[in-house]
Formats: C-alpha cells, sequence, structure tokens
C-alpha cells in the first residue's frame, strides 16, 4: 500500500487489535526441542553490542550472522567512554581486546569477533570461524542458510521494515523498542506478525516493573477510583539537534549511508543523525517516550486494559534562534523537543473508567502533590504516580518500592503490605520465552500483537508534537479528526525501492 492508499484508507477502514490464541498463531518455522535456535543479529550499535554479551550465554541460541551498514569503527556515541568496551573485556576475558584503539567501537566486524572470540573460548580447540558478516539485512535473509529468527536492534526507523521482511520469509523476531516510529507501520508490523504466524518478543516487557501491589491498593479502594497515571523521565540524556546541520562532512570509511537511511527520506549524510542521537529525529527515532516510556508504561497498558486513546495532547519546549540581529522561535517539524509534556486520553472499558495518562520529559514532572509537601519530601528526578479521587500511590519510574502518599496514610492502611522486593533482571528471560514459542510452545509474554494500544499512543504523540494541536483520534477509521493536516504523519513517505 502506497501512502495515498493508505491517506484515503484512513477515511474509513477499520483496524482493530485482536489477540488470537496460540494454536491459530502456531508457526510453520517449528524448531526441534533438541535443535539450537539460529539467530542472525541485526544492529551492532553501542545497545546492539550490550545485549549481544548478554544473548550469546545461551544455550539454546547460536547466533550466526552479524549484520549492520557500518562496517567497523570506534567513533560511537555512549553513556560512558570505557564502559562498553570494559564490558566486552570482561565478558571475553581478554583485558588487552582492542587495546591501543581510541573511542567507542562498533560495527558488524566488532559483533563478529565478539561472536567468534566467545564461542571459540568454550571449544576444546579454542577456535570458531563460522559467523557470517552482511551489510544489507536483505542479502542476510536471501543469502543465509539455516537461518531460524533474526534479533533487530536497529534505530527506530528500521524496525518495521526489517521486521517485516524476516517475517514475510518466516524468520522468527525479537525486537528492541518501538515497534515502528510511525502509525501505520506499527499496525503493519502487528498485522504481519498475525498472518506469518512466527514466534515475536518485544524486548522492553523484560525490563517492566510490576502492577500488583498498585492494583491491589486500587481495588482494595486506598486511594478510591483510579483517575490519571503520572509517568515522568530524565530522557533526553543525548543531544536535540534544533536544526538541520548545515555542513556535509565525508560519509565514513566502511559506513554505507544509503543503507542505514532504508526508508527514510534521501539526505546528506551527517553524524549529528546517527548513533546514538538517531532518537531525537522524527524521521529516525520516537522521541523520549518511546526510548524511555516502553519500560515502564506497557504494563500499566496491559494491566489497565488500555487501548488506543481517544485524544493526545501534546506541550513541547520552545527554542529560540538570532538571525540578523531578529530573535525568533524555532518551530520545525523535523526533531523532538528539549522536553514536553504530554496527555493520553482513555475512554471507559470493561469494569475501569476512564483514564487520563500523562508522560514528562525533558526535566519536566508533575507538581508536587500536597501529600509529599506533608512529608517535606518532592519528587525524584524520575517515577509515576497512581492518582484517584481519594489518594495518590507513588512509585519509581518503573513501578518499584510503591507506596501511598503521605506517609502518615501509608502507616495506617490496613490493607495489604508486603515488603519490597526488587527484582534482578534476567537478561536471558525474554529470549528464553521466545525460543520456547519458536518451538511450538505457548507464544511469548511479549508477543508483537500485545504491543498495538502503546505502540500507536507514543507514535501519536510524536505526531501531536509535529502538529502542535491537541488531536482527536479515531482508531477505528485510523485518523485524526480534528487536525486534517495531521494525518500526513500518520505514515512514511518511503524512498523508491523501500517501501512496505
Amino acid at each position: 500500500m502506497d501512502r495515498r492508499s493508505f491517506l484515503e484508507k484512513a477515511a474509513g477502514t477499520a483496524a482493530a487489535f485482536t489477540i488470537l490464541p496460540r494454536h491459530v498463531l502456531g508457526g510453520p518455522q517449528f524448531v526441534a526441542p533438541s535443535d539450537k535456535l539460529n539467530v542472525a543479529y541485526i544492529g551492532c550499535g553501542t545497545q546492539g553490542l550490550r545485549e549481544l554479551i548478554e544473548l550469546l550465554p545461551s544455550s539454546d541460541i547460536q547466533v550466526v550472522a552479524v549484520c549492520d551498514p557500518n562496517k567497523d569503527s570506534s567513533d560511537y556515541v555512549d553513556w560512558s567512554k570505557n564502559g562498553l568496551p570494559n564490558g566486552i573485556r570482561k565478558f571475553l576475558d581478554k583485558p588487552d581486546w582492542r587495546a591501543g584503539v581510541d573511542g567507542i567501537p562498533g560495527g558488524r566486524e566488532v559483533g563478529r569477533e565478539i561472536v567468534e572470540t566467545y564461542y571459540a573460548s568454550k571449544r576444546p580447540a579454542g577456535n570458531f570461524k563460522g559467523c557470517a558478516s552482511y551489510g544489507d539485512f536483505r542479502e542476510l535473509l536471501e543469502n543465509q542458510k539455516g537461518l531460524d529468527g533474526v534479533k533487530i536492534m536497529t534505530p527506530d526507523h528500521l524496525h518495521a521494515t526489517i521486521s517485516i521482511a524476516a517475517m514475510k520469509k518466516g524468520k522468527h523476531v525479537v525486537m528492541h523498542k518501538p515497534i515502528a516510529n510511525r502509525v501505520y507501520e506499527a499496525r503493519q508490523v502487528i498485522e504481519t506478525a498475525r498472518a506469518s504466524k512466527v514466534a515475536t518478543h518485544f524486548i522492553p516487557w523484560d525490563t517492566h516493573g510490576s502492577m500488583d501491589l498498585v492494583m491491589a491498593w486500587i481495588k482494595d479502594g486506598a486511594i478510591g477510583t483510579l483517575r490519571e497515571v503520572h509517568n515522568w523521565s530524565n530522557r533526553p540524556v543525548w543531544p536535540q539537534y534544533l536544526t538541520l546541520p548545515a555542513d556535509q562532512p565525508p560519509v565514513p570509511a566502511g559506513f554505507d549511508w544509503d543503507l542505514w537511511l532504508g526508508p527514510a527520506a534521501d539526505r546528506p549524510y551527517h553524524p549529528n543523525y546517527t548513533h546514538n542521537v538517531f532518537r531525537g529525529w522524527y524521521d529516525f527515532g520516537g522521541g523520549s517516550i518511546a526510548d524511555m516510556g516502553h519500560y515502564s508504561l506497557w504494563v500499566v497498558f496491559r494491566t489497565l486494559k488500555l487501548g488506543a486513546p481517544v485524544s493526545v495532547e501534546a506541550r513541547p519546549s520552545a527554542a529560540c534562534a538570532i538571525a540578523d540581529h531578529v530573535s525568533r522561535k524555532i518551530r520545525n517539524d523535523y526533531s523532538f523537543p528539549l522536553a514536553s509534556t504530554i496527555r493520553f486520553k482513555f475512554a471507559a472499558r470493561e469494569d475501569m473508567g476512564p483514564l487520563d495518562l500523562y508522560w514528562y520529559d525533558g526535566g519536566m514532572r508533575p507538581p508536587t502533590p500536597e501529600e509529599l509537601e506533608a512529608d517535606n519530601k518532592e519528587l525524584d528526578a524520575e517515577g509515576m504516580m497512581f492518582v484517584g479521587d481519594k489518594g495518590k500511590i507513588l512509585t519509581g519510574f518503573l513501578i518499584e518500592d510503591p507506596r501511598i502518599i503521605p506517609e502518615k496514610k501509608m502507616r495506617e492502611y490496613q490493607g495489604p503490605k508486603p515488603p519490597f522486593q526488587h527484582v534482578e533482571r534476567d537478561p536471558l528471560r525474554g529470549p528464553t520465552e521466545w525460543v520456547a514459542a519458536c518451538r511450538g510452545g505457548a507464544r511469548s509474554s511479549a508477543d508483537f500483537m500485545y504491543a498495538g494500544p502503546i505502540a500507536e499512543a507514543f507514535n501519536l504523540a510524536a505526531v501531536a508534537l509535529r502538529a502542535g494541536r491537541r488531536l482527536d483520534w479515531d482508531a477505528a477509521s485510523m485518523k485524526v479528526t480534528n487536525v486534517p493536516d495531521a494525518n500526513q504523519y500518520l505514515v512514511r513517505e518511503c524512498r523508491k525501492g523501500w517501501e512496505l
């Protein structure tokens, strides 16, 4: 379907999120329990390499190929100078790994070196050369023999393109957030998963908190009827460029700019688009909410049975620039703002009333509630708050350490008060579920088809920021009803040859 056809479809074609039982989904690419799952690892940037070294110890998975448009470089951007190289050295038990190389590593040859070095260390002969390397994921899917599935760790704009191509080839897919960075593409990913019947797993579920205690308190009437949920993050922790690059530096050696762009509109290469900072551009990323909101809010969407929002209202920060001695506001629809607040309104569902969900980033957060002022405290830099008509529950960002506020009310509360227990993250929990689904077992608890509502909401947040207006959303007809011009942002105008 091309862009025009989609926009026409948005005027009248219904599309719904439906969860099908596993016996209907049972995929054709069954993997025997006695076999390892042969996986290709697509995306060898900093986060890709971090999760690669977490995946390699799995006894159920064999990484047989790596793929990235970048061959090998040390120009990546990360959260610390030596954190990633030192982590790789420790994992490989090689303190001198790439010693003397200044910078932060990344690229497909780095990925292949890690894979082969690790597998070699587990063999009596101490050698292993069984990992293929590709620049183009299409060549990988076409030529890699015996491939069962892929793990996708690329920038956001490539998630739909690669996952859809893999699923159409009958490959199982595990992928990081977001499902896609366009409303239309997210729906395509989910519908392709439904049609192909492969096993899928959406990684942010592996880091979610627990709603059990919060829901026990809500059902017990501790805060009355739930009216609002507030979630705030300290993101972005990367530059948010307010203007388009004006210079045109050369494309680095070994880096295929055309492959990195994929379906996105053509433009000259610039490092301000790539690596860590892709998150800040509407074309390439999903902003702070996609980066962190999937971790904190997906369990909220699932537990509170939230569907697509009925409206989305965004309030971005303002920025100014001086040109010819005149200061003017910068108004753009190419990069996310430095900070924003977003309100999603959800209709009543089943036995639950309407709900407002608020997201804050860039240092924004709700006003300090009077219950916290009574304890002479303020909100942390990140957190979540559940607001009822008779009280509030405050938690950490991932719903850890929930407490009713103020402290006096928590002490007097006679309902369930289990002690807070920190749950350690298990990096193989998600892959283990995914492998079991590939082998014909129950589908993963993070199956793509659960992700429709949150994917739709977060992509609509970007649309609201670009449109500069509150949006009324008709999920059935897949269109913004009150701001017709905003519908252009629901779908990407893919470059020729990259159409979905």
